[in-house]
Parts: C-alpha cells; structure tokens; sequence
C-alpha cells in the first residue's frame, strides 16, 4: 500500500482526534482551507469523512470490542487509529487485511504512536478474527454521559434508547423539497424516491448530490423533512411579504419563494448567504438576500409572516452530524437562549397585526424550544398561539406538544430511518391592537 493510500486514513484519524481531543466539529475541520481533508482528491475526501463518521457514531461500541482483548489502551493517537481499523471492518467493509495492515503502518509512521504498532496489530486481529455473532454480542452505541443525562431529563430512558438505536444505524437517508410539489410523480420515479406524509422526497443511496435528476434544472434542494415543516405553520404565504431570519443556508428560504412570497432573506454570515444565492439561481427563485445581524438590522415596513430559525445547539441534527453529542460535554446553552429570547422579541416588533411568526430551533433541548415559547407567551401577552392539529401537514399526533407546537425527534419515523429533530411554534398577532 503506497503513502497516497494511507493519506485518507491519516486524514480520517486527524478528523476524530479534532473532535474528540480539540473540540472542533467536524463541518468546520472538513471546510478549512488548510485543514485534514486539504490535500486530498474527492474520493480520499469522501472516505475520511466516512471513516470519522464510523468511528464518532460508534464510538462506545468501538472501544468496548477493545476493551475485551485489552486491559489497557495505548496512548493517543495509536488509539485512535485503531477505533478506525475497527470502524474499517466493521461498518465500512473493509477487508480485514486492508483495515490492520494500513493502521499498523499508519502507527509505525507517526512519532507518538510507533511504539504501540504491535499493539494495534494484535488487538486489530483480534476483532479482525471474530464471527458475526461476537460482533452482535457488543451492547447497542450510547451516547456520551452528559449528553445523554441531558436528553434523559428531557424525555426519559426509553425515548433516549430508541434515539440512540437510530444514532448508530446507517447513514441517514437524503431528503429532498421540491420546487413544484405537484411534480412529485415525476421525481419519485427518476430518483427512486419514497414520497413522505409531510411531502418531502426521502431517497436511499444517492450518490453524489450534484448528479442527481433534478439537480441542474434546479428541481429541488436538500432539506431534512423535518425542517421543512416550519415554514408550512405559516400557511398560504401567496403575495405576503415574508422575512426569514437566520436564513443560511436557505432551505427555508426556498420554501418560502416557491410557495409565492415576497421574502426578505436575512443572516449575519455573508459566506453562508453566498450559498442561499448559488440555490436561488439554480432553482430559479427569487429572494431580497441581506447580510446582517438581526439584533442590529430593523426592516422599513413591517412583514405579513416572519420565521426564525434560531441559533441553538444543533443537538437534533445529531443523526446526521454524529461529532455534535461528543463536543456538548460541560455546554452551557444559556447563552443561546438568552440570544433565541432577544431575536423573538426584537421579530415580533416587526410583524404587522394579523400576522404570523414561527420560531424554530434544531434542538433536542426543552430550554431552546418548549420552555422558550412558553417564556415568549408570558412576556408578549397579546401573542396568541396557533396550535397544529394532529394529521394536518402530515404531522403524527406524538409530532405536537400538548399545547399543540410542533417536536420531532430523531426516533419519529424510525422505520424509514428517522428524522431531525426540531421544535417549531406559531404566534398570531392580533389584527387589531389596543
């Protein structure tokens, strides 16, 4: 095996120890122009990121199966590199003698981790050598203790087992958003897609995005089912004058165009908006695109309807983004709420009477979403909440808080490989006001 074929591996390894021993989520290592992933072709890009993926998914049951043939564990970052040989036969089928010789040889050429090349060898044999059945003898993934403490608090043991379950399943599939949502026939059969009850396309086994049906003429965008229920709250936006805030990387955004609206697009990353301009020119809608931050930016007019996608902890994005349990450890999210609680005032001032505001975050914790509401209604108490009814949208009745907000978790639709998890609730302001 040459030194190019080890440099995915290298990188894979890099990628990990980032995230675990550094505290950098995986997005922001793989989009470093100087970073692991800098020197590869898109195929070492592809099976680094899918390697780091393996081991961050599976990290418990992957130490585990080492803890079973060893009292002890080398050093970093021999440890790591031999997570990845067993990640390697495993979860990505990689023949045995592929996975352990290139992690020894992996071990022999880095300074801190020669001396312990023996030990990868023998322990990555070892697992190399075991029956399918002592692979099904390792205990189900879990969580990292204070993340999963977190979540239990939330919504008990059970409920956390069944996110775990589908935390450590496959990749999660790719869901689509059309354009024309009339058009779906069409594209389930060119894609080989499942049409979902919220009506979002779910495909299995893309491939590459960028080569998918549809993808040039700018027929759909990517967007997880469950982040595009938010929008919908909203109802018939038709003419109406909308303003989405914290709106990259525009999902939400296009959902907003496509169904008629006049949309304001605002978010404080001019290089996230960048991407909500390059899918706004593929999919042919239009969008007023503004760069700035919502706590200092006011629009002239006020808006007809206003969704914010708040800035949260991401934690119900975990299935598809496995580095995020790992660097929540000792995380304060007071801050965030802090911040979600001043957005949410400083919007409502801006809907016009009569008009609809959705807030929404992409997290897991009551703290960014039920309580954040119910903390909304007590200090704006005109604000009136529109509930949603069971089946309408699509949405189960487990989907809706007593109150009638919208909660997914990870575990809903479990059968068809889960979805984010997301809270979302409508506010009404009275058409008129004393």
């Amino acid at each position: 095996m040459s030194d190019d074929a080890l440099a995915p591996r290298r990188a894979a390894v890099d990628l990990t120890r980032g995230v675990l021993g550094r505290g950098q989520p995986l997005a922001m290592q793989v989009a470093a122009h100087d970073g692991p992933l800098s020197d590869l072709p898109p195929s070492g890009r592809a099976f680094a990121q899918r390697s780091s993926l393996a081991v961050l998914r599976h990290l418990s049951r992957i130490d585990c199966l080492i803890a079973r043939f060893a009292s002890r564990h080398p050093s970093e970052p021999a440890y790591t590199i031999l997570r990845h040989a067993i990640a390697e036969l495993r979860f990505l089928a990689i023949p045995p003698h592929a996975a352990v010789n290139s992690a020894v040889r992996l071990a022999r050429g880095h300074r801190k981790a020669r001396n312990h090349a023996g030990f990868v060898n023998a322990i990555g044999r070892r697992v190399a050598a075991l029956a399918p059945e002592d692979w099904a003898d390792c205990p189900e993934a879990e969580l990292p203790a204070d993340f999963r403490n977190r979540l239990c608090d939330a919504w008990g043991t059970r409920a956390v087992a069944a996110i775990e379950s589908i935390q450590c399943s496959d990749t999660p599939p790719l869901d689509l958003s059309l354009r024309n949502p009339d058009s779906s026939q069409k594209w389930i059969a060119e894609l080989g897609a499942e049409l979902l009850p919220t009506g979002s396309l779910r495909c299995r086994g893309p491939g590459q995005i960028s080569h998918l049906p549809g993808y040039d003429e700018g027929a759909w965008w990517v967007q997880d089912a469950a982040a595009a229920l938010p929008v919908r709250l909203l109802g018939d936006l038709r003419g109406r004058r909308v303003l989405d805030l914290c709106a990259a990387p525009g999902g939400k955004t296009l959902q907003l165009a496509a169904a008629g609206a006049m949309v304001t697009a605002v978010d404080s990353s001019e290089p996230r908006l960048a991407r909500v301009s390059d899918n706004l020119a593929r999919t042919g809608l239009a969008a007023e695109v503004v760069a700035a931050d919502a706590l200092d930016w006011a629009p002239s007019i006020p808006y007809d309807a206003i969704l914010i996608d708040a800035p949260c902890s991401a934690t119900g994005t975990m299935r598809r983004h496995p580095d995020l349990p790992h660097l929540f450890a000792g995380r304060d999210v007071a801050a965030l709420v802090d911040l979600q609680a001043r957005m949410l005032r400083r919007a409502w001032d801006w809907l016009a009477p009569g008009g609809k505001l959705v807030f929404s975050t992409c997290s897991l914790l009551p703290e960014e979403g039920e309580d954040q509401a119910r903390r909304f209604l007590v200090e704006v108490p005109m604000a009136r909440r529109q509930p949603t009814a069971a089946g309408s949208l699509g949405v189960a009745g487990e989907w809706l808080t007593r109150e009638g907000d919208l909660r997914t978790r990870p575990d809903y639709w479990a059968e068809r490989g889960g979805l984010d998890g997301f809270f979302a609730a409508c506010f009404e302001k009275p058409a008129s006001i004393a």
